[in-house]
């Protein structure tokens, strides 16, 4: 599905990548696991097309990303819910949920995937009409998400997804991720509760200084003692 090979990116002389290599497969939720400051999130924007990296390797069901816009990646098949949502407060729930079927890709199934961002986040459907910025944050991921899906991705690229929710927002949040990962829908994960993207996923990387420093199967990564030191609270 998405393969990254050899990707290392510098900000200036400061280097956040270097030489990191993941894959994601098909209907998989893999996590990245680090730090603040670790390179999350730069490793998610490499992959969206939105940071110039290094001799970086993409490949996306056996086609290359590498050297394509951020647009191109997007028609591709990639799709990015930033950290801190990117949306546009004035609009609509609607109006912003349809910026999302842009894509040529995602035309022609445009209602079929607004039936199913819908059916997602039932929540969504009584504040089509609704100015965003009135809504709570749980409600504006929803939004975010629901955005992202709308251009057929195969691939979603999270961010932090539960950053500032409530509790039972965050039960909700990923409840709704679950069954985006049913629909085949492939997620890498960067998410602040490692607990609960472990839960969520089948494989996990761990993330340091831009390196990473180790792979495993989620349930094994959640029952180890140093992952639990060092990501768990434990």
């Amino acid at each position: 599905m998405l393969e990254v090979k050899a990707l290392s990116a510098h900000y200036g002389k400061h280097r956040a990548l270097a030489d990191v290599a993941i894959n994601v497969g098909a209907g998989q939720v893999v996590s990245v696991l680090g730090a603040n400051g670790a390179g999350k999130s730069t490793l998610l924007r490499c992959i969206a097309g939105l940071m110039p990296t290094d001799g970086a390797s993409f490949v996306l069901n056996g086609k290359p990303l590498t050297g394509l816009k951020a647009d191109q990646r997007v028609e591709a098949g990639i799709a990015l819910v930033p950290e801190g949502r990117g949306i546009f407060g004035d609009l609509t729930v609607r109006e912003n949920i349809f910026l999302g079927a842009y894509p040529r890709r995602a035309r022609a199934s445009e209602q079929r995937n607004l039936a199913r961002v819908l059916e997602l986040f039932p929540r969504l459907r009584e504040r089509l009409t609704q100015s965003v910025r009135t809504m709570s944050g749980g409600e504006q991921q929803m939004v975010a998400i629901g955005r992202a899906l709308m251009s057929s991705p195969d691939v979603l690229l999270l961010d932090e997804p539960s950053l500032g929710l409530s509790p039972l927002m965050v039960s909700e949040l990923f409840k709704s991720l679950a069954r985006v990962r049913d629909d085949r829908v492939s997620i890498l994960l960067v998410e602040q509760n490692a607990r609960r993207s472990l839960a969520l996923s089948s494989r996990g990387y761990l993330l340091e200084q831009g390196r990473i420093v180790g792979e495993d199967d989620a349930q094994r990564l959640l029952a180890s003692e140093a992952v639990q030191r060092a990501y768990l609270g434990g």
